[in-house]
């Protein structure tokens, strides 16, 4: 049977460059099931996007937690009677992280087949939390590991994500890791740091950048390790669960995308479903 794909090359006019207009796309004959079919298609799908959504609210209520433990002890102090402790000292961030600046691999190298190292250009990217691939490369230069915190150094300066697997990062980007292991803190850290960081947005040129140097220098509070401990115990976990909705969805998408096209076109009945329950 000629499917959709292979009926619309067929009438498709125009031998270098084939194209077909309004009145034929219009003629083009498709596959559909009955009513009562696309209903049952649509409850099935709902139940996926219900989850997707669900998984969506939990994080977000999961980062606000983190970022209230966050201000609250290392903003207001509230556990410490709303001053900072004594052994408690203002240093800088090169102090507790390693930064890493992105050098973009040859062009040539880049790819959207899977093939070599998923590859970060800059903050075009980014998500709500973790980034999304789009391109790789067979020339990775600068990496990041897994968790490390993305931050955009070309404008907008400050944007920030989430390293979900090891990644190579493109000129936009820079990778921030903890030096020892604190990696929640460093990721709160980076967004309390938000408004200094706005600071370099366009500031003296027509397009904002942080290099280097002013990164490594940005002023950072350094509790006790006893306090940092303490901190990514209480925290870590949340950004785990957070994680771990992430990875969910994801599933779920990839499972909902496939599912669509299969039942929509007949190559799949919803009683095969019930059936494999």
């Amino acid at each position: 049977m000629e499917t959709t794909k292979e009926f619309v090359r067929n009438i498709a006019v125009g031998a270098t460059m084939p194209s077909i207009n309004t009145k034929l796309l219009s003629e083009v004959p498709i596959a559909f099931p009955n009513i009562t079919e696309q209903q049952q298609v649509g409850d099935i799908l709902s139940v996926l996007d219900d989850r997707i959504e669900a998984n969506s609210a939990i994080n977000h209520h999961l980062e606000q937690m983190a970022l209230a433990v966050f201000k609250s002890w290392f903003v207001d102090f509230e556990p410490f009677g709303g001053v900072m402790p004594d052994d408690w000292r203002e240093g800088i961030l090169s102090e507790i992280a390693n930064v890493t600046m992105g050098q973009s691999p040859d062009g040539t190298s880049y790819n959207e087949d899977g093939i070599g190292t998923v590859f970060y250009q800059g903050r075009a990217e980014f998500g709500l939390r973790f980034p999304t691939r789009r391109l790789f490369t067979t020339q990775p230069k600068r990496m990041a590991a897994k968790g490390d915190v993305l931050m955009s150094v070309r404008a907008p300066v400050g944007d920030l994500n989430v390293a979900f697997e090891s990644c190579c990062l493109g000129r936009g980007l820079a990778g921030i890791e903890s030096k020892d292991g604190c990696q929640s803190f460093i990721l709160y850290t980076m967004f309390a740091l938000k408004q200094k960081l706005d600071l370099f947005n366009g500031e003296g040129t027509v397009f904002g950048s942080i290099n280097k140097n002013d990164m490594a220098n940005l002023h950072v509070l350094i509790p006790t390790n006893e306090i940092l401990r303490q901190f990514e115990d209480l925290v870590n976990p949340m950004d785990a669960a957070i994680e771990a909705n992430f990875t969910e969805s994801n599933n779920l998408q990839a499972i909902r995308d496939t599912l669509l096209p299969r039942l929509m076109s007949g190559e799949l009945f919803i009683a095969d479903l019930s059936s494999s329950k």
